[in-house]
C-alpha cells in the first residue's frame, strides 16, 4: 500500500460510541493531528458476536478510513483489539496499527504491587482472554481474574453514569471480583477497564473499588502508545494545535451525535457526522 504523508488523518474505529474516549484521549495528546472516526453502530455491539464476525467487521471498517488516506489506524475497542489485530496488520502491512489490549496490559502491570490484577469488560473480551494473556505475558505468575460488566455498556450509553442504579451495578460486579476469596478484603491492587464505555462509570467503579485500588483506563494508554509510534514512524503533522474531527457512522447519526457527544465530552456538529454503509 502507498504509505501515507504525515499530515494525513490518524483512522480511529470502535462498534459504536464507545471508543470516543479513546478518541478524546487521542485528541489531547495529539491537539495538531486531524482525526476520522468511524463508529460502526449499525452492527454494535460487537462483545456479543464471535471472533470470527468481529474480525470481519474490523478489516471492513479499516478497509474504510485506509480508503480515506488515514497514517495509523487506532482500534478503539477491545474486542476487536482482542480478536482481529494480526489479520488487520496483515492485510496493511506498513501502516501502524494500535491497539486497546497491549497498553492497557502494559499499564496494570507497571501499577500492580501485589500481582493481583482485576478485569472488567464485555463478554466476548473476557471470553477471549485477551487481557490475561497479554498480562501473563509480561508478568509470568500474574494472578488474573475478569468478568464481564455488559450493563456498563447500556448504563453508558443511556447517559446512567450516577446515581442508585449506577452505584447498585458497580457493587454486583466489582464486589465478588475484587475480592480473591470469600471475607477477604479486596486484594486485587489494580483494576483494568477493558472497554471504552466504562471511563463513563468511573464515578460509581472508583467508589466500589476503593482508594486501595489502581484503575487502568486503556483510553488514556492507548493514547500514549499511539503518540509513540507515530513519533518512531516520524508521522506526526508538527502542528502543536488546531486539529479537526471528522465522523462516520453505519446508522443512526442523530443518535450518534446525541450519545456520542457525551462519550467525547465536546459537542459532535452533526453536519461531521457522515452516514456510510459497510
Amino acid at each position: 500500500m502507498t504509505l501515507p504523508v504525515a499530515g494525513a488523518p490518524i483512522g480511529v474505529f470502535d462498534s459504536g460510541m464507545g471508543g470516543l474516549t479513546v478518541l478524546a484521549a487521542l485528541r489531547s495528546r495529539m491537539p495538531g493531528e486531524d482525526f476520522l472516526y468511524l463508529g460502526d453502530t449499525a452492527r454494535l455491539p460487537y462483545g456479543t458476536k464471535s471472533g470470527d464476525t468481529v474480525a470481519r467487521y474490523a478489516l471492513q471498517a479499516a478497509e474504510a478510513l485506509v480508503a480515506r488516506g488515514i497514517k495509523a489506524l487506532v482500534v478503539a475497542c477491545n474486542t476487536a483489539s482482542s480478536v482481529a489485530l494480526p489479520a488487520l496488520r496483515a492485510r496493511f502491512p506498513g501502516l501502524p496499527v494500535i491497539g486497546v489490549v497491549d497498553p492497557g496490559a502494559e499499564a496494570a502491570v507497571r501499577a500492580t504491587r501485589t500481582g493481583h490484577i482485576a478485569v472488567i469488560a464485555t463478554e466476548g473480551t473476557v471470553r477471549g482472554g485477551a487481557y490475561q494473556v497479554a498480562i501473563e505475558r509480561l508478568m509470568p505468575g500474574a494472578q488474573v481474574r475478569s468478568a464481564a460488566c455488559q450493563v456498563f455498556v447500556a448504563l453508558a450509553e443511556e447517559g446512567w453514569t450516577e446515581g442508585p442504579v449506577a452505584d447498585a451495578a458497580a457493587e454486583s460486579y466489582l464486589r465478588p471480583l475484587l475480592a480473591w476469596s470469600a471475607g477477604e478484603a479486596a486484594s486485587a491492587d489494580v483494576l483494568v477497564l477493558g472497554c471504552t464505555h466504562f471511563p463513563r462509570l468511573i464515578g460509581p467503579i472508583s467508589r466500589v473499588a476503593g482508594p486501595g485500588v489502581r484503575i487502568v483506563d486503556s483510553a488514556a494508554t492507548t493514547a500514549a502508545a499511539a503518540l509513540a509510534q507515530l513519533e518512531q514512524a516520524a508521522r506526526l503533522c508538527g502542528r502543536s494545535g488546531g486539529g479537526s474531527t471528522r465522523f462516520l457512522a453505519t446508522d443512526g447519526t442523530q443518535r450518534f451525535v446525541r450519545v456520542g457527544s457525551g462519550f467525547l465530552g465536546a459537542a459532535i456538529a452533526p453536519a461531521d457526522v457522515e452516514l456510510i454503509d459497510l
